[in-house]
Formats: C-alpha cells, sequence, structure tokens
C-alpha cells in the first residue's frame, strides 16, 4: 500500500521524528522505499553561506540528514536522498506529484498560529496541494 514514501526534511527536530515515521510506515510494507527530499532554498543558502562561511554548504546538508540516513539503514530500508531546489513547499509538492508518491511524510515546523496565517507552514502548503496522503508529524 505505501510503497512509495517520500519524506520531506530539512534536519530539524520535527523532521528527524518524520523520519521516523517514514520508517516505520516502510517497515510495515516490505519492499517500501523512501526518498528522502532536501530543499534547497536559494534564500535560506545565502543565509547559510553567511553564518557559515568556509564550510561546504553540501557537507553541512549532508550532515543534516546523516540521523535519518543511518536509521534508514538500520532497519534496513531502501532508500535514495535527493537534493531540489526552489521554495520548499511549491518543490515538495511538484516533486510528489510527478513521481506517484503512496504518501508524503513531513514535519509540522511549530510556526505560531499568527505566522501560519500570514506565511502559511511548508507542511500546510504540501498537504493542501499534493495527490497522494500527507503525514505531519509533531
Amino acid at each position: 500500500m505505501f510503497k512509495h514514501i517520500l519524506l520531506a526534511t530539512d534536519g530539524s527536530e520535527h523532521s528527524l521524528r518524520a523520519g521516523e515515521k517514514a520508517i516505520a510506515l516502510a517497515r510495515c510494507h516490505e519492499g517500501s522505499k523512501i526518498d528522502i527530499v532536501y530543499v534547497v532554498d536559494g534564500k535560506q543558502s545565502k543565509e547559510d553561506v553567511l553564518h557559515h562561511w568556509g564550510l561546504d554548504a553540501a557537507d553541512k546538508r549532508k550532515q543534516k540528514l546523516q540521523m535519518i540516513e543511518q536509521k534508514a539503514k538500520h532497519e534496513g530500508i531502501d532508500y535514495e536522498i535527493i537534493f531540489l531546489h526552489g521554495e520548499p513547499g511549491p518543490t515538495i509538492v511538484e516533486h510528489a506529484n510527478k513521481n506517484n508518491y503512496d504518501a508524503v511524510v513531513i514535519g509540522s515546523r511549530g510556526l505560531n498560529v499568527f505566522q501560519e496565517m500570514v506565511l502559511g507552514s511548508v507542511s500546510h502548503k504540501v498537504a493542501k496541494r499534493a495527490k497522494c496522503p500527507v503525514m505531519i508529524v509533531k
């Protein structure tokens, strides 16, 4: 049923919990695969460069995904890490809809009510526009 799972992650605490749920979901269905997607947002990348001058940005992104990658390996789950570029919400939705995933698993960002009302969270945008079931993990 859920053999092709998209895990959208940014390395945050919420996305680590989402990774655990995606792995648990994959364990329930033999032969499942998780595509671990990290979206590089150009606006955020500039800020990262300024704060982490001299460090390789690609290495920094890979470090954020290490915990999830280690857990997937430990559980024997087939996975692939995919880096995409763009605004996170629309980019995740476009990728999910183009690749016919059975489910998307994403962490909630924990925005306060006012910020979510004004800006909208990535998880909310994905839940509204993805053509497959979306699990938002707190």
